[in-house]
């Protein structure tokens, strides 16, 4: 394709009724524009512009190539139009990514945005399985735990302190444990993420707790009874008294609250999960993703439950 840059000064000379106006305009040199106009002249073999010291004038050619020339100008200017709004304005469709544990605190933490840019919509795909965010197409996704290393970038969002907890249900029926040791003796719920799955069908799956209490520290492998690849699922089992769960305190801290879980061991502590929000490498962040990650980045660390990232 030959290069345009020629044809769009000439119609913003045109417009500009001088090459000095539309130097000023484009940024260039009045030198510069002549020269530029000159080339284009050569170029199509013939003259453009009748050249005067008070004034210029179109020729018949320059009359006829000129809305040509005007229509890609403006086209130009719309083009660089829609990248400025792009980069100042909130619009178009939001996709973001997260397990099912976090869609509810996707939510309450984009509403606000949602509210204040009504141009911005916002498409979220909420899986536990982990998507190809490139053939999603995926702006923001919402990851907890350890990162793979990838082409993205990772914001950290936070720190969800971890918990044992259990239904008041099942404690009545199986006591509350009062050491670490004692975990062993109950039936427990775990994430197929952290379980360790034996050869064979025999023996049960296990999970490795490393709990600590100041300067104590105790690792207790326990077996698990049920298995899920859904965190949300472990959440409600645990509530109906189907086991013990390790569970992250923001996400349980309503049924906490209801009573409808109890804390179990709560003077010994697990590692914190660090959440991030991740987005594609890129030269700039359109501002949709900018103010999306700064409501995340305040949600998030403003979570009961949660330690700074």
């Amino acid at each position: 394709m030959n290069d345009l840059k020629p044809y769009a000064v000439f119609a913003e000379t045109v417009s500009s009724g001088s090459m000095s106006a539309a130097a000023r305009r484009l940024g260039m040199s009045p030198s510069a524009v002549s020269q530029t106009i000159r080339a284009l002249e050569q170029q199509a073999g013939v003259t453009l512009l009748h050249r005067s010291t008070r004034k210029l004038t179109l020729t018949e050619a320059g009359a006829r190539c000129y809305p040509h020339c005007l229509r890609l100008l403006e086209a130009a200017n719309a083009a660089g139009d829609s990248l400025l709004h792009a980069r100042d304005a909130p619009s178009g469709e939001l996709r973001v990514a997260a397990p099912v544990g976090f869609g509810a605190h996707i939510a309450p933490a984009l509403a606000p945005v949602l509210a204040a840019w009504p141009q911005l919509r916002l498409r979220l795909l909420v899986d536990d399985a982990m998507i190809d965010l490139v053939e999603a197409r995926v702006d923001i996704a919402v990851r907890a735990g350890q990162l793979p290393d990838s082409r993205w970038i990772a914001r950290r969002l936070c720190q969800f302190e971890v918990i044992l907890c259990a239904a008041p249900a099942y404690l009545e029926r199986h006591g509350m444990p009062e050491s670490p040791q004692a975990l062993m003796d109950h039936h427990w719920l775990g994430s197929m993420r952290e379980a360790n799955e034996p050869k064979g069908d025999d023996r049960a799956p296990s999970m490795e707790l490393d709990l600590r209490q100041g300067a104590l520290h105790d690792n207790v492998r326990v077996d698990l009874r049920i298995v899920s690849n859904n965190q949300l699922s472990l959440q409600q089992m645990c509530e109906q008294g189907m086991g013990l769960a390790r569970l992250g305190h923001a996400d349980v801290h309503p049924a906490l609250e209801r009573g409808l879980l109890v804390r179990v061991l709560p003077h010994w502590q697990l590692a914190a999960l660090p959440v991030a929000a991740m987005t594609p490498r890129r030269d700039g962040d359109p501002a949709k993703v900018k103010v999306a990650l700064d409501a995340l980045q305040r949600h998030f660390a403003a979570l009961p439950g949660t330690r700074p990232a």
